[in-house]
C-alpha cells in the first residue's frame, strides 16, 4: 500500500467512530472507494481507522469522503500529519475505561433480573421489578445499539448492533406483552445479552490496547527535554523546539533527545531500541547517534541533525503505523464475505422465526430461537481476525529490529524456500580489515615491528586498504611514526620514508618492475593468502623484502550460523556479488554457500532472482537497499539491510535495522507465524459461525449463552493474535 507523504494530499487518514464489525468496515470502505478523485482505499477496523489514496490530480475531496461516511452513520475525523506518529494510548484507556464502566453499570441492573428470571420468585412485584431493570439496560446502556441500527437502516444497510438491537428489542417487547397477557417473560434475555456484548466489547478494547501498544512504546522511549549550549550556558529546551545545528549536552544514564552527531567526549550507547542489539556500541567525534539511545559512560556533547519527524524513531514509528494500516491480501475474501454477513443473518434469523412458527412451535420458542441466530451470528471476530494478528506481528517486529513495509509481506514470506544474499556489507561487513602480517623468517623483523612501518606509511594514504592497516596497529596499542617522502604509486602501491629508512608497500607486480628479490617463503605465503580470497601485498626496507600482509572484507560471525539455520529450516541458499570469483567463493566456502554468483553487475543480481522464480522458487533477496535495488524488487520478498543511519525504507518488503543476517531468519519465522494466526484467526472465526447458526436454527441454543459465546469469539481471536508478543524470534523448527 502507498505509504502517505505528509507533504502532499496524495494519501489522507481518519479515524472512524462506531464501527462495530467486518461489515461496518466493510460497508465504510465500499463508500470510500466510490467518491470521486479516489484511487484506493483500506479501512482498518481493529484500528479504527481509514487509508484514503487520491488521484494525483485530485482536488479538495476530503469534506466529500468525510459526509459520505458520515451518511453511513458513522464519525469521522481528519488525522493531520504531525512531527511524530501519535500516540494511541490515551485514546484506548479511555476507551477501555468507558467500556468498563458501561458493562459494569449494565451488570449491577441485569444480576438482579437474572435471579428473578431463574429462580421465578418475587410474584407480580418481581415481574414488575425485571421489566424496570431490563427497561433501564434496554433504553440506557443499550441505546448505542439501537441508535446505530437506525443509522444504519437509513442507508438500507445492516451490522452487529442491528443484530443485537432487533435480538433484544423482540425479546423486550414480547417480554412486556407476556407481562400483561399473563405468558412466561423473557426480561432477563434482553438484558444478559446486552450486558455479556458489553462485557465482550470491554475485554474486546482492552485486548485491542495490547495488541497496537508497538507504536505507543516507541514513542514513550524518547526524551521530552534537551540541554542545548548556548552562550556557553546549558538551557532546558523541550525536543520538539530542537532545530539542526543545536548543541546539546547529554550525560551517563541520559537519552540522546535527536539524531546527531558528537562534537565532543566519547562514550558507549545502547541502541537496543533501535536496533534490537544488546550489546553497546562505542562511539567518538563524528559518529551518528540517535534520538532515544541511551548514553552509558561519558559526557559527550551532541550537534543535531534531524529533529522531529526525520529522526530515525519518528521514521519507524511511521513505517509500523503504515504496516498496521495496510490490508492483507486475505482480507479481500473476508471483506467480501462480510459485506453480505449480517444481511444473510437477518434472513436466516427470520425463516427461523417464521419457521418454528410454521412447526406450530410456541411464540416464545419461535421467538427465543430467531434471536439466539441473530446473536450467534454477529461477524466480529471475523472483521478482526487478519488486522489483530498484523497489528501485534509489526510491533513484535519492530521491537526485535525487523520493519514490515506492509502486510502483504507477511503473505509472501510464507512461501519463501530460496534466500539470495548479497555478499558486501550483508553476509560480510562491508569494510576490510588486516588479517595477516607475516614477516619474513630471514628478515630479521618480528610482527609488531614490521607493522609499524607499513601501517606508518599506509597512514598517509586515502585507501581503503591503507586505512584497514593502520586501524588495525592503532587497535594494537602500536605508535604510528611520521613519513617523509611519501608518494603514491597509482594502483600499485606506495613509498616513503619512516624513521629514516625507505618503506616499499605493494603488489607483487610493482616489487618485480624495481627488481626486488621476493623469497620463496614469502611469496609461498603470497599465493596462499591470494588462494584465500584475501587482498594480499609486500613490504621492503630498502632493498630487501621483510614479509607479507593480507586484508579482506571479512564474514560476519554470525553469517555462518545464519546461514546454516536456514537450511535448517529447508530454504536454499545462494550468494552473488560483484567482487572477484576467488573472493567470492572464498567467503561462500567459508560460510557453506553452494551457489555463489560473481563479478555481476547490480541488474545481472536481479537477472538471477528471476531466473530462480523461474524454477518455481520462492526468492527472498537479502542486500543493501542501495545498488541492490533491481534484486529487491525483483524478488517475491525484498529484505533490506538498514543501519540507524539509513534505514533504507523505499528499498524492499522488509528492513532490518541491523546488518545481521540472523535478522533474515526472525524476519521469515515471524511472518510465518502471524500467518499461521491469521489463519488460525479466520477459521475460529468462519468455523464459529459455521458451527453456532445451525445450532441456533435448530433450537439448541439459548440467546443467553449465545451472547456470551459471541463476545467470546472476538476476545479468543484478540488473545489467540497476543501470542505473537511472546515470539523471540531466530527458532530453529
Amino acid at each position: 500500500m502507498t505509504s502517505a507523504n505528509p507533504q502532499t494530499a496524495a494519501v489522507l487518514d481518519f479515524d472512524i467512530e462506531g464501527m462495530r464489525c467486518a461489515s461496518c468496515s466493510s460497508r465504510v470502505e465500499e463508500a470510500l472507494r466510490k467518491q470521486p478523485g479516489v484511487r484506493q482505499a483500506s479501512v482498518n477496523l481493529a484500528l479504527a481507522r481509514a487509508r484514503v489514496a487520491l488521484e494525483p490530480d485530485a482536488g479538495a475531496e476530503t469534506l466529500a469522503i468525510e459526509e459520505a461516511v458520515r451518511k453511513l452513520g458513522f464519525g469521522i475525523a481528519r488525522r493531520e500529519p504531525r512531527a511524530l506518529p501519535e500516540s494511541p494510548a490515551a485514546r484506548q484507556q479511555q476507551e477501555v475505561a468507558a467500556t468498563r464502566r458501561r458493562a459494569l453499570l449494565a451488570a449491577l441492573a441485569s444480576a438482579p433480573v437474572l435471579v428473578l428470571g431463574m429462580s421465578g420468585a418475587g410474584g407480580v412485584p418481581g415481574l414488575v421489578a425485571q421489566a424496570a431493570l431490563t427497561t433501564v439496560v434496554e433504553w440506557v446502556f443499550g441505546w448505542e445499539f439501537h441508535r446505530s441500527a437506525v443509522q444504519r437502516a437509513r442507508t438500507f444497510g445492516a451490522n452487529m448492533d442491528t443484530l443485537v438491537s432487533l435480538g433484544t428489542l423482540a425479546a423486550y417487547f414480547y417480554s412486556l406483552w407476556a407481562l400483561a397477557a399473563g405468558e412466561a417473560v423473557f426480561f432477563d434475555t434482553a438484558a444478559v445479552i446486552i450486558t455479556l456484548i458489553l462485557t465482550g466489547r470491554f475485554l474486546e478494547a482492552r485486548a485491542r490496547g495490547r495488541a497496537s501498544q508497538a507504536v505507543t512504546r516507541l514513542l514513550e522511549l524518547g526524551e521530552k527535554e534537551a540541554r542545548v549550549l548556548r552562550e556557553g550556558n546549558e538551557i532546558a529546551v523541550p525536543v520538539d523546539q530542537l532545530l539542526p545545528g543545536d548543541r546539546m549536552v547529554v550525560r551517563p544514564g541520559e537519552k540522546i533527545p535527536t539524531d546527531g552527531a558528537i562534537v565532543e567526549g566519547r562514550s558507549s550507547f545502547d541502541e537496543s531500541m533501535l536496533t534490537g542489539e544488546s550489546l553497546p556500541v562505542d562511539k567518538g567525534p563524528g559518529d551518528g547517534v540517535f534520538g532515544a539511545t541511551v548514553n552509558q559512560e561519558g559526557r559527550v556533547v551532541v550537534e543535531a541533525t534531524r529533529v522531529g519527524r526525520e529522526t530515525a524513531l519518528a521514521r519507524i514509528a511511521r513505517l509500523v503505523e503504515d504496516a498496521q494500516a495496510s490490508k492483507a491480501p486475505v482480507q479481500k475474501l473476508v471483506d467480501r464475505v462480510a459485506g453480505v454477513f449480517a444481511p444473510v443473518v437477518l434472513a436466516i434469523g427470520s425463516a427461523t422465526f417464521v419457521g418454528w412458527l410454521l412447526g406450530e412451535a410456541e411464540l416464545a420458542t419461535a421467538l427465543r430461537n430467531g434471536v439466539a441466530v441473530l446473536i450467534i451470528a454477529c461477524p466480529c471476530a471475523l472483521g478482526l481476525a487478519t488486522p489483530a494478528a498484523i497489528l501485534v506481528g509489526t510491533g513484535r517486529g519492530a521491537e526485535l529490529g525487523v520493519l514490515f513495509k506492509g502486510s502483504d509481506a507477511f503473505e509472501s514470506a510464507r512461501a519463501i524456500d530460496s534466500v539470495v544474499f548479497d555478499k558486501t556489507g550483508t553476509l560480510t561487513h562491508g569494510q576490510m580489515t588486516l588479517t595477516d602480517v607475516v614477516p619474513n623468517p630471514a628478515g630479521g623483523a618480528d610482527e609488531n615491528e614490521l607493522l609499524a612501518r607499513v601501517a606508518s606509511l599506509e597512514a598517509a594514504s586515502e585507501h581503503p586498504v591503507g586505512r584497514a592497516v593502520a586501524e588495525a596497529a592503532l587497535a594494537r596499542g602500536i605508535s604510528l611514526s611520521p613519513v617523509e617522502d611519501f608518494e603514491n604509486l597509482a594502483g600499485r602501491g606506495v613509498s616513503g620514508r619512516v624513521q629514516g629508512d625507505a618503506v616499499l608497500v605493494g603488489r607483487r607486480s610493482l616489487f618485480q618492475e624495481l627488481g626486488l628479490e621476493i623469497p620463496t617463503e614469502v611469496a609461498a605465503k603470497l599465493e596462499e593468502l591470494e588462494r584465500q580470497g584475501k587482498t594480499a601485498f609486500l613490504a621492503a626496507q630498502g632493498e630487501r623484502v621483510r614479509g607479507v600482509l593480507a586484508v579482506a572484507d571479512t564474514a560476519r560471525e554470525s553469517a555462518g550460523p545464519a546461514v546454516r539455520s536456514l537450511e535448517a529450516m529447508g530454504i536454499e541458499i545462494a550468494m552473488v556479488s560483484g567482487d572477484n570469483r576467488r573472493t567470492a567463493e572464498a567467503i561462500a566456502s567459508r560460510l557453506g554457500i553452494a551457489q555463489v554468483v560473481a563479478e555481476v553487475l547490480p541488474e545481472q543480481k536481479a537477472q538471477r532472482v528471476a531466473e530462480l522464480r523461474g524454477e518455481s522458487k520462492r526468492v527472498a533477496f537479502v542486500g543493501d537497499g542501495v545498488n541492490d535495488a533491481p534484486a529487491l524488487s525483483e524478488a517475491d520478498l525484498g529484505i533490506a539491510v538498514g543501519s540507524g543511519t539509513d534505514i533504507a525504507i523505499e528499498a524492499g518488503d522488509v528492513v532490518l535495522m541491523t546488518p545481521d543476517p540472523r535478522l533474515v531468519i526472525t524476519a521469515l519465522q515471524l511472518a510465518r507465524r502471524t500467518y499461521r494466526t491469521i489463519a488460525q484467526n479466520l477459521l475460529w472465526a468462519f468455523g464459529y459461525n459455521a458451527a453456532a447458526i445451525p445450532l441456533a436454527v435448530a433450537g439448541l441454543l439459548d440467546p443467553m449463552i449465545a451472547a456470551g459465546a459471541m463476545a467470546l469469539s472476538s476476545v479468543s481471536v484478540l488473545s489467540n493474535s497476543l501470542r505473537l508478543r511472546r515470539f523471540r524470534g531466530q527458532e530453529l523448527p
